[in-house]
């Protein structure tokens, strides 16, 4: 009988996703992973760092899924990580402040953290806050991190970590960026 207990309680247990790497592909990934857990009657917020376009996967949900949370701290513009703008690193303290918040309100199954690593590398927050932030999340939330440079420390502690990698971008044939594919 206490197999079958603790084999339940692994089951409720929620996971801590990282995925990162060079390639295309990380946003998304963690989208598709929202689609299925909204498929099973999660409840799912997004927290976008360093972001602030309406992306096409933002105005999908917010046209066929409602019941998903969206919340961005970022421009719509690239971020300097040698010389980041007082403003840049303002929007993600303050997505953090909100991610503490959301994680510990007990409304959501899930939480997406999106470009966080990114948001750590390029020391808009702290990585001891982010650290903190999964080490101190309830049981059984599942939290997924996105974005480049994963620090080992995250990566240590998670669950499940994937890596995309880049093997070809059809930015280097000069094709530019378009709706439908990169937002």
């Amino acid at each position: 009988m206490a197999d079958m207990k603790s084999t339940a309680s692994i089951a409720k247990r929620g996971l801590v996703m990282v995925i990162t790497g060079n390639g295309k592909g990380k946003t998304t990934s963690a989208f598709g992973q929202i689609l299925r857990a909204v498929g099973q009657g999660y409840q799912v917020c997004v927290i976008q760092f360093m972001k602030g376009r309406k992306y096409g996967e933002i105005i999908a949900c917010e046209k066929y899924l409602p019941h998903i949370t969206f919340y961005q701290f970022g421009l719509d513009s690239f971020v300097m990580r040698e010389n980041s703008a007082q403003v840049d690193i303002d929007l993600a303290c303050q997505g953090l402040e909100k991610a503490k918040e959301v994680i510990q309100n007990g409304k959501y199954n899930m939480v997406i953290l999106d470009e966080i690593n990114v948001a750590v590398d390029f020391d808009l927050i702290s990585e001891e806050a982010v650290l903190d932030l999964v080490k101190n999340k309830p049981p059984e939330l599942d939290l997924i991190l996105t974005g480049r440079y994963a620090s080992k420390k995250l990566i240590d502690i998670a669950d499940l970590v994937s890596e995309v990698t880049e093997i070809k971008h059809h930015y280097n044939a000069g094709i530019k960026d378009r709706p439908g594919i990169e937002y």
